[in-house]
């Protein structure tokens, strides 16, 4: 199919970006396009629930009316837009796959290796190809225990300083929401809920910590990121409850959080390995509800970032009006010039 094809693009980066027909089509025409990972589809979850929840979430994409484009490196090429087979690739290697921030994006580009991108990684991707919305599970952030272990995120300065959109159920609930929101503060990142005042705790509806700002609609977070854009400056995040309906049990998972953390520390886990860790021990200490409801926050995160794409994509092609002078003010300028 058209989707399955491939064009080539050039990019800032030093190697080629390999761009599916599918989203350069869409994004050449102006259509609403969704970037997202693949960290998800590699390390979030095991195969074959990995590879079903993907092909299902770029349709669910589809169906609401924008084009899926999930990112990923594969030999050393950026891909933006994977074909089923590729994603089927990815989902099989799983863990194989290296894990892909910032700090290793160029280096897997230079090893001619597959990657997984992270939400970091992804936005600067997205960003690079011309795609405005990301939708992902759960962004990184303030790990607890972080005044002896310093364990920061990337994702949240990347949200600092690239002008992407990022759809999120909230920050994972492993690690440290107060903390990791004031360091969203700090970079200067305006913090959406969708529809609640109270920030979601990804896999459940409420952190029972206030969000800094909340949008009533996809129309009302369009409406800030264009303006974010327009002031240049970075990126945005909208977090989106969980449908309580899918909600894990808030005591349950703490508990397993808690359980995981302290054995994290007892096997010396630490780095990028500590989050797929702690999630898979969840999954296993909930008997698998952690897991249907990452899988159902991902798929109503893309209900909310399609329509989101479609109205930032709707004000894009909107003709903008031209700042005019007040008659006084032009009536003064008029002598300024004589």
């Amino acid at each position: 199919t058209a989707r399955r094809e491939k064009a080539v693009i050039m990019t800032g980066f030093s190697s080629r970006m390999q761009m599916s027909r599918e989203v350069a089509q869409a994004l050449a025409s102006n259509k609403p396009v969704v970037a997202l990972e693949s960290t998800i589809l590699c390390h979030g979850m095991p195969y074959p629930s990995n590879v079903r929840t993907a092909l299902e979430v770029e349709e669910i994409i589809r169906s609401a009316g924008a084009v899926p484009a999930t990112i990923a490196i594969i030999g050393g090429i950026p891909h933006v837009g994977l074909t089923r087979k590729e994603i089927e690739m990815l989902g099989r290697e799983g863990h194989k796959v290296k894990k892909v921030s910032r700090r290793d994006l160029a280096y897997v580009v230079a090893s001619r290796v597959h990657g997984a991108t992270t939400v970091s990684a992804t936005m600067i991707l997205a960003h690079a190809a011309g795609v405005r919305v990301f939708v992902t599970g759960g962004i990184g952030g303030v790990h607890r225990g972080v005044e002896s272990t310093w364990d920061v995120s990337t994702d949240l300065r990347e949200l600092g300083r690239t002008p992407v959109c990022v759809v999120c159920a909230g920050v994972k609930s492993i690690l440290d929401i107060p903390k990791t929101l004031e360091y969203l503060e700090t970079e200067g990142v305006p913090v959406m809920t969708y529809g609640q005042k109270d920030f979601p705790s990804f896999f459940t509806a409420s952190s029972g910590v206030r969000s800094p700002m909340t949008v009533g609609s996809a129309e009302q977070a369009a409406a800030v990121v264009g303006a974010q854009a327009d002031l240049g400056l970075g990126g945005t995040l909208v977090a989106v409850p969980i449908p309580r309906e899918h909600q894990a049990d808030a005591a349950e998972v703490e508990g397993a959080i808690s359980a995981c953390l302290e054995r994290a520390r007892a096997e010396g886990v630490t780095g990028n390995a500590i989050t797929p860790f702690i999630l898979q021990g969840v999954k296993d200490l909930t008997k698998g509800k952690s897991l249907e409801a990452n899988i159902s926050l991902v798929k109503n995160n893309a209900l909310v970032g399609a329509e989101i794409a479609r109205h930032v994509s709707r004000a894009e092609v909107r003709p903008r009006a031209r700042a005019r002078l007040r008659p006084r003010e032009a009536e003064r300028e008029g002598r300024l010039a004589k």
